[in-house]
């Protein structure tokens, strides 16, 4: 992938449904789609391509994972991010999502939201629909194909 010399590189924010879209029934071509596509963002960021910021509401969420094997691989990826949002602001990430969840968003969510918004975070990455279609002057969200369209779009522009 090519960069411009004046482009800075993406900063994204993936929530836990796209670390699972792996792990989810493949049957389904939607979901298909969506899981190699996050394979292909995961290995954009493992090339240092984008950068990924995760926080500790993506820790909690995936130490509740009931299946071993999925914690593991999800919590060995978080390895690769060049940030991690711990509670050190916590009282600043739950005021900006109290705000977030006044427009409906669920208080998990919100979490998420405000976390990749801490982080200065350009995309935020989710499988979860009501979230794509959240709006903020902050931060984009995207499902992960439509991520990808995004970088086509930016880089061959």
């Amino acid at each position: 992938m090519g960069y411009a010399l004046f482009m800075p590189k993406p900063i994204v924010y993936l929530d836990n449904c796209v670390y699972n879209r792996p792990f989810d029934d493949q049957t389904q071509i939607r979901i298909s789609l969506e899981a190699e596509a996050k394979r292909y963002i995961q290995r954009l960021i493992t090339e240092k391509h984008i950068d990924l910021i995760y926080s500790y509401v993506n820790r909690l969420e995936n130490d509740d994972n009931p299946y071993k094997a999925r914690k593991k691989s999800i919590a060995s990826f978080f390895a690769h991010a060049m940030r991690y949002i711990d509670h050190t602001h916590a009282q600043t990430i739950e005021e900006r999502a109290a705000g977030i969840m006044e427009t409906g968003i669920k208080a998990k969510d919100a979490l998420h939201i405000s976390c990749a918004i801490e982080g200065g975070c350009s995309y935020f990455i989710t499988t979860d629909k009501p979230l794509m279609r959240y709006l903020s002057p902050h931060i984009i969200f995207c499902g992960p194909v439509e991520f990808l369209d995004f970088l086509e779009g930016i880089y061959n522009a």
